[in-house]
């Protein structure tokens, strides 16, 4: 697949901020050309399809900035310096909704949108859950919604949930 392959040839940081870094780099095309590419390092993140005992699905509802509205999604948070994917998503599933999960699966890994970003998200899937208490971080302010997943299968049809996270991971769930 070397017919493919970009080779780096320089790089800058054009932003840091407290979750990303925009950079721009200079690449050598297959034709020998030179171009330009800039993309945002993600640390990564993970995402959860959390099932009650009695088969319900927890989502929250959270308002996302760039979009300019609030959504229903899965729980989901970005990785810790460090920090293991199969921890985070214990964490971050206690701090957003209050449960804890004595179980859990992993999906699969995707990348979101690799035209821009190396950010890779973890999927999974967590049951076998106790309710205990949420503490989301204090950027952080969304509602904790239960489900049936006959209701979850006709948001995901009709468009209510439209978070490609989500929908990517409720399939893969089998919802």
């Amino acid at each position: 697949m070397d017919h493919l392959t970009e080779k780096f040839v320089d790089s800058k940081i054009i932003f840091e901020g407290n979750l990303l870094k925009v950079y721009s780099d200079t690449v050598e095309l297959p034709n020998g050309k030179k171009t330009g590419r800039e993309f945002i390092k993600h640390p990564g993140a993970i995402a959860v399809v959390p099932i009650t005992k009695e088969g319900k699905i927890v989502l929250v509802r959270q308002f996302r900035y760039p979009i300019g509205k609030a959504i229903l999604e899965i729980p989901a948070g970005k990785l810790d310096v460090g920090e293991e994917p199969d921890n985070c998503v214990l964490r971050e599933l206690e701090e957003e909704t209050g449960y804890v999960a004595h179980h859990i699966k992993k999906l699969r890994s995707v990348y979101t949108t690799p035209g821009f970003t190396d950010e890779v998200i973890h999927l999974y899937i967590a049951d076998d859950l106790t309710v205990a208490k949420s503490h989301p971080d204090e950027d952080e302010f969304l509602d904790v919604e239960v489900y049936t997943k006959e209701q979850v299968k006709s948001m995901m049809q009709d468009g209510t949930i439209n978070d490609a996270k989500s929908l990517i991971a409720l399939l893969l769930a089998g919802i």
